[in-house]
């Protein structure tokens, strides 16, 4: 685990088991991809940044679980589900989802699925 990593979780260290997860995951599906350590987020790239793991307050914090982070991709199109907890229209055509995650089994096919064509989505971008 890089220490950058860790410093990030200093704070929260009972998330860290669902970031590794995450990570795991996503580097599993999607090989050629580096992960940066930034003060307010992980942030996952290819040519571009694709998704990211913060602690963004997208829900109240009465309907926050205790332990939990956001996973947060782009798309061109603005997904319609239940799980996503916002979704923003920055540009045009350029949808910004965030989805709280409190348990590793939310880590699953769908998700990955929209990380993994936010990555596509990314990597077509001029």
């Amino acid at each position: 685990m890089n220490q950058d990593i860790l410093c990030f979780f200093d704070k929260k260290p009972d998330a860290l088991p669902l970031y590794e997860a995450f990570e795991q995951k996503v580097l599993s599906a999607m090989p050629d991809v580096s992960v940066k350590v930034q003060k307010t987020q992980i942030a996952f790239s290819n040519r571009h940044h694709f998704a990211f793991v913060s602690f963004l307050p997208v829900r109240k914090a009465k309907e926050r679980p205790e332990v939990f982070i956001v996973i947060t991709f782009g798309l061109g199109y603005r997904v319609d589900s239940p799980r996503i907890d916002a979704a923003v229209e920055p540009y045009p055509h350029r949808w910004t989802h965030h989805v709280l995650i409190s348990d590793k089994a939310e880590i699953d096919d769908e998700l990955l699925d929209w990380v993994k064509e936010a990555g596509a989505f990314s990597a077509g971008k001029r």
